[in-house]
This record gives C-alpha cells, sequence and structure tokens, in this order.
C-alpha cells in the first residue's frame, strides 16, 4: 500500500521546533554548564504573607555571624533591607572572601555572582543562591562551547597566538576560567581601560566577553581606538560571520552579547529626555550602546554612578541609564537633597533574572539554613576554579 503524505502531515513537518535556549526558557531542560536554572526546590511561603519580613529577621538572627548576606544593588528594596552589604558582583564577592568566619554566603544577586563568590571565598564556607532561575542573560550568550569554537576560528585565521582573552565579570565561571586559561584576565566596568592597556601588552588583539558594548566603549571611548578597530564575533553565524581578513585587521574581537537592561536604552531615550527636561545631566552605564555613551554627559559603573549623584550639587537634574531599582532607590534617597533623578527611558525595565530574587526565596533560603539544611548551594568545581581564579588574579593584580 502507497504512503500518502496529507496536507496536514506536510504543515506539522515544517512546525518550528524548539531550541535548546528555546527549551531553557520555557524551564524545560536544564543545562548545569548555563546561567540559568528552571526551579528552586522547595517549598516556598506565600508571597502575600505578611509575616515576611519578620520571618526573615527572626532566620538571620538565629543564624547570627553564620551567615553573611550580600545584596546587589539591582535588588528589590524589600531584599536589600536584609543585606548585610550592598554593592556591585565584584565588590560583594571580595566582601565575602573577607568574611571567612561566615559559614553561609547568602548571595541575593544572579548566578555568576555566586559563582565568583564560591571562587573567592574559603572551601568551608557555602554560597547560597535564594533562587537558583536567577542567571544573567548576558553571560549566557557565551557558552563554554561558543567560545572554544570561536577560538578555533581564530587559529585557523592564524592570529590565536596574538589574541588576548579580556572577559567581563557578568560571565560564567567556565568562561573565566577559559580566560585564565589562555592567558588573559577579568575586568569589571570601572577598570575595563586597566584591564585592556594590559591585554595590549601582552598581545596585539583582544577578544572581548561577552559584552560587546562594554569593549567598544572602552576601546573607542576611553583608548582612543576607531570603530573600524572593532569587529563582532556572532556565535551563531559560521567563523562568526567574519573572514579571515577581517579577523586578522581587527584589534578588538567583540562577543556578540548584551545587556538586556542596558541595551534598551537608546539615542532617542536621551533626546527625549533632553527635551522633557531642560539642563538635565545624562548618566549611564558603559554597558549601553555607543551611540547612548557618546551622547551622554557621564559615563561610569554602578558605583561611579553612586558617587556621582553623591557629590551633585542640590537642585540638579539627572537621568540615569541602568536598572530601574537602582534608579528608583537613589531617586528617593537624593530628593532629600533636592536632587531630581529620573529613569533614561520613558518605559520601566527591572532586571527580570535579577529580581527573581524575591522576599519569599529569601526566608526560604534563611529558614532552610536556620533549621540546619543547605540548600540552592552554588559550587563551582576545581579545575574550573583553578583557572578563573588565575583570571580573577590578573586583575586583581593590575595597577
Amino acid at each position: 500500500m502507497r504512503d500518502v503524505t496529507t496536507a496536514q502531515d506536510l504543515a506539522h513537518s515544517f512546525e518550528p521546533q524548539p531550541t535548546p535556549l528555546a527549551l531553557l526558557l520555557l524551564g524545560r531542560e536544564a543545562d548545569p554548564k548555563s546561567e540559568r536554572g528552571v526551579d528552586c526546590p522547595g517549598d516556598l511561603p506565600s508571597p502575600s504573607d505578611p509575616d515576611l519580613v519578620e520571618r526573615a529577621r527572626v532566620a538571620k538572627e538565629k543564624l547570627g555571624d553564620k551567615v553573611f548576606v550580600l545584596g546587589h544593588h539591582y535588588q528589590r528594596d524589600e531584599v536589600i533591607q536584609f543585606a548585610d552589604v550592598t554593592g556591585d558582583s565584584f565588590k560583594l564577592a571580595r566582601d565575602a572572601a573577607a568574611k571567612p568566619e561566615a559559614e553561609y554566603i547568602v548571595f541575593c544577586g544572579v548566578h555568576f555572582m555566586a559563582e565568583s563568590a564560591d571562587i573567592l571565598t574559603g572551601d568551608d564556607q557555602k554560597v547560597v543562591l535564594p533562587d537558583l532561575a536567577a542567571g544573567c542573560s548576558m553571560a549566557d550568550m557565551a557558552t563554554a562551547e561558543q567560545v572554544a569554537e570561536c577560538w578555533d576560528v581564530l587559529t585557523e585565521a592564524g592570529i590565536a597566538e596574538q589574541v588576548v582573552p579580556v572577559s567581563y565579570m557578568n560571565s560564567s565561571a567556565d568562561i573565566k576560567a577559559f580566560t585564565g586559561k589562555h592567558g588573559g584576565t577579568i575586568c569589571t566596568s570601572s577598570n575595563a581601560k586597566k584591564a585592556l592597556d594590559w591585554a595590549f601588552e601582552q598581545g596585539e588583539k583582544v577578544l572581548f566577553l561577552p559584552d560587546q558594548h562594554l569593549g567598544r566603549n572602552t576601546a573607542v571611548r576611553d583608548m582612543g581606538m576607531s570603530l573600524d578597530d572593532c569587529v563582532v564575533y556572532n556565535p551563531h553565524k559560521p567563523n562568526g560571520g567574519l573572514t579571515a581578513e577581517e579577523l586578522r585587521e581587527a584589534k578588538m574581537i567583540l562577543w556578540r552579547g548584551h545587556c538586556s537592561v542596558h541595551g534598551r536604552f537608546s539615542l532617542d531615550s536621551v533626546n527625549d529626555v533632553r527635551e522633557r527636561i531642560p539642563g538635565v545631566n545624562v548618566l549611564v552605564h558603559p554597558e549601553c550602546k555607543h551611540e547612548v555613551v557618546a551622547a551622554a554627559d557621564f559615563v561610569g559603573s554602578t558605583e561611579y554612578i553612586i558617587k556621582t549623584l553623591e557629590a551633585a550639587p542640590a537642585g540638579s537634574k539627572w537621568a540615569i541609564g541602568t536598572e530601574l531599582n537602582l534608579v528608583r532607590r537613589l531617586a528617593n534617597r537624593f530628593a532629600a537633597e533636592d536632587k531630581e533623578v529620573v529613569f533614561l527611558d520613558k518605559t520601566v525595565c527591572f532586571c527580570s533574572t535579577m529580581n527573581r530574587i524575591d522576599l519569599p526565596h529569601l526566608v526560604w533560603a534563611l529558614e532552610s539554613l536556620a533549621d540546619g539544611k543547605l540548600v540552592n548551594r552554588i559550587q563551582v568545581d576545581k579545575e574550573t576554579e583553578s583557572f578563573a581564579k588565575l583570571a580573577l588574579e590578573r586583575m586583581l593584580a593590575l595597577p
């Protein structure tokens, strides 16, 4: 009997099939090498529980000096109130390392930050992430397999020996380890220029991972390179979408990654806020697009943004291009000093993964630890840790 292919069969055969990344986003698969988790085991308290604040306070008090709670600047206020220290990712990891007496480090941030804390703290300390689904979309844009393939492309082009990898702090432990293994260093948004200066003393070219905007802005704005000195390597295209000649001529090979929050700001955002608020100062993070950074009045890291506002005169007006939780907290803080602080874009935008750390998850983590149950531990394997730590130590040695 002859097989008959129906129109329905044909339609089904051409239906788009979900990619591995799509399955991760849907929570239907897990990838231990990815920043993105898909579940958080345990019974969380209800977010409507009016006793959540008191429960968190009691659990933290019961743990005493055994626990040290870190709160990233982008966290919700309901979580930040329980942080022993606040700061950016690297500052918090160093703060954790400086607290060897704490048995538990509860990191209210995202996965790569908790990994960095585990790398820098002692073997007897345990790093806990209240929600395993708190990943980082930027860090997810560069996987170990993709970066290894990129290095093969650079090798085939005959330039790998000239290339020094520089990876942003906002990357997975695997990427940090790759960087350390290949003679590179880590950078933060505060010391990116120092890291690139060091890298160009070691080699002729830099592979900058995973944020193309920080790499481009640092090279062009801070180091005097041209946009033509930069090429973008797209891991989803054969050979990164670049010819061997383009790779040989480039000084900066930028990974095609970005921050989903900072990447939303546009030149229109800058022009619009200047029209709406005469005399406003535009202050943005270097993870923003190059045209936004070029049009801003001030550019710098999260810590730089905070210090700039602290030093600003009363009556000054500021439009801030960074995550909304921080901008709102700064607006409330400086209102008493007659400083007007607004979000750069009209459309509000939280960091969705950072906001997964909420009060129910924090309460669950603290109460579990107080009951002697270790949950959601983030632990980097020893080989990865050793090479990642090497890259971090190179950064710490920068002048």
